[in-house]
């Protein structure tokens, strides 16, 4: 074995985010009561939050099942976004990893990168007053294993089901060995699915789970939000005595209720208009990062899409650079690879035969038969009207682009049926493939890299909700799993986006731009990281 004082070579981020550098391990999550949650009754809050009294922080809510990170991968997010669960290790702003509850600088990797083994930083705890020992990662990373194969969490996306995961106590270490080569499992143990969860003391794991984060679960309220308080038992002083996390979806909403004073932060404002008028209040400070977000419609090619002219039209009837530049007000940024255009990933070597033409997309449906046959402004295929059914919600301004989306296809003579639902509704009817079209917001960037994120377009893997299949994208998704060298990833990377392209696979929206508001008289600082796991960390701080 090597032993490893710094990080592994790799395609990274390093000066192509132009954001804050990131602080502390401070992550986010929620529960239910801390009576029925095996929270600690002793020591004193009060004692850890030192700077301030209450936080009122209103979110978008993207899943009703909780904070269990075994559940879903939305679930495993709120345990880390809300300040409860934290990794073995995290990324900071370059997408590089650091450390959190395992020292990322000082591990042992094998030559083949089949075994792994890490040094857990002593002293920590739990919020119950448990100690953060190897044998509790491992019952933690067990029980991620045992319970997450009845969600869709799918934790063997970052490692594999059949890994032999050793604790040794006396040494302070966790040993991980694979069959599976991995070029850093460091940053597939920083995933927010590996939480790791004090399963000896958690009673309620749907909304009561026992982390190590800032913040731990005081009260839950379905469909409203939670109240979390200060862990005592944090290993550096916590912000905030208490959390009211306030669940609004609708982006007005958290503009409205930010100006009214109701509450003090809000994540994503993702409304031009509400956006500039919070801009423009010296009341408030707005933090906007570029970053590792593609905002995106699944196109199902187990339905109507499959026609290569319907599908490749769709693509050119929609002017996707007005559409951000415009409509949206550079929310995002236009692009139409996959993998957004910041990042090094060989976006400008790539090409695009179906951006926006108009005339060229009505002659493409003319030429395959898709006419308008009785005059009502409707094409027909096979003798049935074009009518796309397109799942959206209103978050991240998905609703406003699906709404131009429909305008735009009608002048081409395609009908839509908009169907804006909740953010769990929308995930649910992307997994049963009840759609032709599903808007969604995707950190490409999980664990990372963009592997897991590429794999929801392979042949035959069970995340590919769209049925798309090229036999070349899919092999080079194969050789990525296993690939350690950086030049021949970008290559393998290089070419499933093309192939993407070629295909008219994916209707890209464009390139989001995260942002964090808060009251600037209450909240001295309110960063918005490029992977947006973080929200409530330590680094959120009260105004003097």
């Amino acid at each position: 074995m090597r032993k490893h004082l710094g990080k592994i070579a790799a395609i990274g981020l390093a000066a192509v985010l132009a954001v804050a550098a990131l602080a502390g391990c401070g992550s986010s999550g929620s529960g239910s009561a801390a009576a029925s949650s095996g929270a600690s009754a002793s020591g004193s809050a009060s004692a850890a939050a030192v700077q301030g009294g209450t936080l009122r922080f209103g979110c978008q809510n993207f899943s009703s099942g909780g904070i269990d990170p075994a559940v879903e991968t939305n679930t495993a997010w709120n345990s880390s976004r809300y300040g409860i669960l934290e990794t073995l290790f995290k990324f900071n702003d370059d997408v590089q990893v650091v450390s959190c509850l395992a020292d990322a600088d000082n591990y042992t990797m094998s030559d083949d990168h089949k075994t792994w083994t890490f040094n857990i930083i002593p002293g920590i705890k739990f919020s119950s007053g448990a100690d953060v020992t190897p044998s509790a990662v491992k019952a933690s990373i067990d029980r991620l294993f045992k319970d997450g194969a009845s969600g869709s969490t799918k934790p063997e996306q970052f490692l594999e089901k059949d890994a032999k995961i050793t604790a040794d106590d006396a040494a302070g270490t966790i040993t991980i060995e694979t069959k599976t080569a991995y070029p850093d499992l460091r940053a597939n143990l920083a995933d927010p699915a590996f939480g790791i969860v004090d399963v000896e003391n958690t009673k309620d794991f749907a909304n009561g789970i026992i982390g190590t984060g800032p913040y731990m679960v005081d009260t839950f309220t379905p469909d409203v939000g939670y109240t979390l308080k200060a862990n005592p038992n944090y290993r550096e002083p916590v912000p905030f005595e208490t959390v009211e996390l306030k669940y609004m979806d609708d982006a007005q909403a958290k503009a409205n209720a930010l100006l009214a004073g109701d509450i003090d932060m809000a994540n994503d404002v993702a409304n031009k208009s509400a956006l500039e008028e919070l801009k423009a209040n010296s009341d408030f400070t707005v933090n906007i990062a570029n970053g590792t977000r593609t905002g995106f419609a699944w196109v199902n090619f187990n339905k109507i899409l499959k026609n290569d002219a319907l599908r490749q039209a769709v693509m050119m009837g929609i002017d996707g650079q007005t559409v951000d530049d415009v409509t949206l007000g550079g929310l995002y940024g236009y692009g139409y690879s996959v993998l957004p255009s910041n990042l090094p990933f060989n976006y400008d070597k790539l090409t695009y035969k179906y951006g926006y033409d108009k005339e060229a997309a009505m002659k493409l449906l003319d030429d395959a038969g898709i006419k308008d046959s009785d005059g009502d402004g409707i094409r027909e295929l096979d003798g049935q009207p074009v009518k796309l059914v397109w799942v959206t919600y209103e978050n991240r301004g998905l609703g406003d682009i699906a709404e131009a989306g429909k305008q735009l296809l009608a002048e081409i003579g395609i009908d839509v049926d908009l169907q804006v639902v909740d953010s769990q509704k929308d995930w649910d009817l992307m997994v049963s493939g009840d759609y032709d079209l599903i808007s969604q917001n995707w950190n490409v960037y999980i664990a990372g890299s963009p592997d897991t994120y590429l794999g929801n377009w392979d042949k035959g893997n069970e995340v590919n909700y769209c049925g798309y299949e090229n036999d070349k994208y899919s092999e080079a998704y194969k050789a990525l799993q296993t690939e350690l060298d950086a030049d021949k990833r970008l290559e393998l990377i290089t070419t499933m986006q093309q192939c993407l392209l070629d295909d008219a696979a994916v209707l890209v929206h464009g390139y989001y731009t995260a942002s964090m508001i808060s009251n600037s008289k209450t909240v001295a600082n309110a960063p918005v990281h490029p992977l947006d796991y973080y929200w409530l960390t330590t680094e959120v701080t009260p105004a003097a």
